[in-house]
């Protein structure tokens, strides 16, 4: 794999945020993630939540952070284990998709349980992207 400096990886992170657009949608998924972010979503769709307009900070150090994280969900769309997420754009199509993890453990995204439970509390307690090649 190429390395490049910080300066690129974040240009390409703030430029991925760029081709999202605004208002991005995340849901939490229960099972394993696709093999692409072109393939079918996969599991059970647990948590639903609109980004807004301004979802992505500016990338620093290769780290693009999700704004507002952390945040929640008060009404969780279905009972399951979480297993990964997948961002939409406002039209629908998933342009990325990573890990869940329990706080401290490494995922992408860290939540509060990966237990979820219908109509239950979901807390993202991190959200960040990582543009490797360092």
């Amino acid at each position: 794999m190429a390395q490049c400096s910080v300066a690129v990886r974040n240009a390409k992170l703030d430029a991925m945020a760029v081709a999202i657009g605004a208002s991005p949608v995340v849901k939490i998924r229960s099972g394993t993630k696709p093999t692409s972010t072109s393939d079918a979503d996969s599991g059970t769709a647990l948590a639903t939540f609109n980004l807004g307009a301004s979802w992505a900070g500016t990338a620093s150090g290769g780290v693009l952070s999700v704004s507002g994280a952390p945040f929640q969900d008060t009404g969780a769309d279905a009972t399951g284990t979480a297993g990964h997420w997948r961002l939409y754009d406002s039209a629908g199509t998933c342009h990325i998709q990573g890990t869940v993890s329990l706080t401290g453990q490494g995922g992408e995204m860290t939540l509060a349980s990966l237990s979820i439970t219908l109509g239950g509390l979901v807390q993202v307690t991190s959200f960040s992207m990582t543009e490797g090649g360092a």
